[in-house]
């Protein structure tokens, strides 16, 4: 049986009885992670419902601060509970409990968010692994050498999330492993001029343009351009 709990400031989360995964989100119980989790559970060797679970933790978005504290510091201190997958409050939660982790990786601290929540050897760490999961997907998409072999041209639609992993998984690339240039749209100013400081501290050299458009006409624009 899945288990979700409603995150507030004093939720009283019970002891882990088996290893336990936390899916943090907004609406977990209609996740499809609920039928995919024990696929890869099986898959990675991890056991049944006996030896290893996924619980739900469901937030309000913008939650405050105390609730995803109580529920990290939760996490950090309970024996059985492994860690947690983040998604939706990824920079809530680590502007919430930056404090109580003690390592973050380079992309965690570069995009202020969290995605990945885990413990080893006592340390709770912190990771933010979009970055190299657009990787992995862009590489089972494209041929070996793609970019290099035909000087091709990337367009962003969007400059959201995904947009945000693609461009720092491309720009921790060398120059020859990735587009001759990017160019991403977007209607918010503030999304594209979050991403030029992105694009600033990754690569001030790299060939990417940011675009402002207001109608689809003016992404028609940007792919014939």
């Amino acid at each position: 049986m899945y288990e979700t709990y409603q995150a507030t400031a004093t939720t009283n989360y019970p002891s882990a009885a088996a290893a336990t995964l936390y899916f943090i989100g907004v609406t977990t119980g209609s996740s499809a992670i609920r039928r995919i989790f024990p696929l890869w559970a099986e898959k990675l060797g991890l056991g049944g419902d006996e030896e290893v679970r996924l619980v739900g933790i469901d937030f309000k978005l913008h939650d405050e601060p105390a609730a995803y504290r109580r529920a990290i510091e939760f996490i950090r201190h309970d024996p059985l509970s492994r860690g947690a997958l983040v998604t939706s409050h990824k920079i809530d939660l680590l502007h919430a409990c930056r404090d109580l982790f003690d390592e973050l990786d380079p992309f965690a601290t570069l995009l202020d968010e969290v995605v990945s929540v885990s413990k080893r050897d006592g340390r709770l760490i912190g990771r933010a692994f979009d970055p190299i999961t657009a990787g992995l997907a862009m590489d089972a998409l494209l041929p070996p050498s793609h970019w290099r072999d035909t000087g091709a041209h990337l367009l962003i639609f969007g400059a959201g999330g995904a947009a945000t992993a693609t461009l720092c998984c491309l720009l921790n690339r060398p120059a020859e492993e990735r587009p001759a240039k990017i160019i991403v749209t977007d209607r918010s100013a503030s999304r594209l001029e979050y991403l030029e400081s992105l694009k600033v501290r990754l690569d001030p050299a790299a060939a990417v343009t940011f675009v402002s458009v207001n109608a689809a006409l003016d992404n028609n624009a940007c792919v014939l351009a």
